[in-house]
């Protein structure tokens, strides 16, 4: 027995080493060899917890994380190789990778990125392979791999890349190998490709390639020189468009056949008159081969001494991003809420590998009657026989107003005049009660002395008061001139007494009366 515990004790000590030396600092479920960590294939949402500083390569593929929270990485400065492939990543913030100035080998493919911002890759000086196949990228922006100097590796297959800006790959000096195969490609510019000075490979197949004058120049520089970064499989770059062109391979096409048709406008109306309030509409139908790409702008009045400048319209359609609103083949102009802002000219531009075309357009603001009394008029100038239409904003005060400002200075200007109406009726009222204070004796004595239409009785004159309750006689003409006898007399006549029997009729008399 004795003899037995200092082998088992020897035989322990040579099985240590197989056990894993960093197990106290691992994350649950995952494993921990050295300087490395794997946490793949564990349905991880997020990057777990607990990462060992020193850790050096990191594998975190076939999971589901969505995204890297700003920070997660921070502590994990030592990497060199980080494999986050086959996730749901659909994005990434500018600065996500700051703190990993020593990582070699980016691996994110498979995952859901539609975009790449500005950023992304800020602080990967020392990033060599970065792998962003069989994502959703739909363009790439330029500058977007302006921080990586020393890339020699950039795998962008099996995306829907449809557009490469000219800059989009400025910085990558270093790059060697350059996959665009399986993408969305028409065309490509010789701006695009000219960062990239020590090039060895490129991969462009399998792309639904437009063959016009925009290419003409990759068919010319494969000619020259570009063969040797192809291989005999890249070699067939097949084109897609013209139909007459479709399944034929560019190298096999002559220069006088990759031809643009350089675009037209069209405008209709030219000129259009909108109340304020309005939402506008205008299509601008432009063609030409390629497809032209379509772009208002609306044109600023230059000062004196300065040149022509163009500015986007403040409505777009719907979704627009930039400085203009732009389509392909027919552009529409959108204006929501007209306001006097809003007019002046506007201009519709096509452009295509062929050439640029422009159509100009005039917007006109009506204004109603109220409008008109509060936009100020500004007067002619010297030695002009007329007004200016008041349809121009440029002719009013209020052009860069809207309606909400316009509606305020209305109800304003109501206000002031509602205020004056009230102390008129203020003063009008002080001025009546002034004129009912007692005067002095007589005043409100009322003569009455009228002969003009012969004489007058009391049976004429009715007692009236005036407003400021002063007695008075008023004389009524159509009374009789004298009032009708009694009764008994007019009975007495009636039986056949002469008028001598009656009573004397008094003789006309005239009154001069006072009250």
């Amino acid at each position: 027995m004795a003899r037995g515990v200092p082998a088992l004790l020897l035989l322990l000590l040579l099985r240590l080493p197989s056990l894993p030396p960093c197990t106290a600092g691992c994350p649950a479920d995952c494993r921990c060899y050295s300087t490395t960590v794997e946490c793949g294939a564990l349905r991880l949402r997020v990057v777990p917890p607990g990462i060992p500083p020193g850790t050096q390569t990191l594998f975190l593929q076939d999971n589901s994380i969505t995204g890297l929270e700003p920070g997660i990485l921070a502590p994990l400065a030592a990497l060199r190789h980080l494999y986050l492939h086959n996730n749901s990543l659909r994005a990434l913030e500018p600065g996500a990778f700051r703190a990993q100035s020593r990582l070699l080998e980016l691996a994110l493919t498979g995952n859901r990125l539609r975009g790449l911002r500005l950023g992304a890759f800020a602080g990967l000086a020392q990033l060599r392979v970065l792998y962003l196949a069989g994502n959703q990228l739909v363009q790439l922006l330029d500058f977007t791999f302006l921080h990586l100097p020393r890339l020699q590796e950039l795998h962008l297959q099996e995306n829907s890349i449809a557009l490469l800006e000219d800059q989009a790959l400025a910085g990558l000096s270093s790059l060697a190998l350059l996959d665009l195969s399986r993408n969305q490609l028409g065309t490509i510019s010789r701006e695009t490709l000219q960062p990239l000075a020590s090039l060895q490979v490129l991969r462009l197949t399998e792309n639904p390639w437009r063959c016009d004058c925009a290419l003409h120049w990759l068919g010319a520089w494969i000619k020259e020189g570009g063969q040797r970064l192809l291989g005999s499989r890249d070699k067939k770059i097949m084109c897609a468009e013209p139909p007459r062109l479709a399944l034929q391979s560019l190298l096999d096409i002559s220069g006088s056949s990759l031809i643009c048709i350089p675009p037209s406008v069209h405008v209709d109306p030219l000129e259009v008159t909108a109340n304020l309030g309005e939402d506008l509409r205008i299509a601008c139908q432009a063609s030409g081969y390629p497809q032209p790409l379509v772009t208002w702008r609306k044109v600023t009045q230059p000062l004196e001494g300065q040149p022509r400048a163009q500015a986007p319209p403040e409505g777009r359609a719907p979704g627009s991003a930039g400085h203009a609103a732009s389509d392909t083949g027919s552009g529409m102009l959108f204006l929501t809420n007209i306001t006097l802002a809003h007019a002046g000219k506007y201009e519709c531009e096509a452009s295509n590998a062929g050439g640029a075309a422009r159509m100009p357009f005039q917007l006109l603001v009506n204004l109603s009657q109220q409008q008109l009394q509060l936009a100020p008029r500004s007067p002619p100038a010297a030695g002009s026989g007329g007004h200016e239409p008041l349809q121009e904003a440029s002719s009013m005060a209020f052009r860069a107003l809207g309606l909400a400002t316009q509606t305020a200075i209305a109800a304003a200007i109501t206000l002031l005049a509602l205020t004056a109406l009230l102390l008129a009726s203020l003063i009008c009222r002080r001025r009546r009660r002034r004129k009912k204070a007692p005067g002095p004796p007589g005043e409100g004595a009322l003569f009455v002395n009228d002969y003009s239409d012969g004489p007058c009785t009391f049976a004429q004159l009715e007692e009236l008061r005036d407003e400021q309750g002063h007695e008075m006689f008023v004389i009524d003409r159509s009374k009789p001139l004298f009032a009708e006898g009694p009764t008994e007399v007019a009975e007495s006549t009636e039986v056949g007494l002469g008028p001598a029997q009656g009573l004397p009729l008094q003789p006309p008399t005239a009154y001069e009366i006072h009250c």
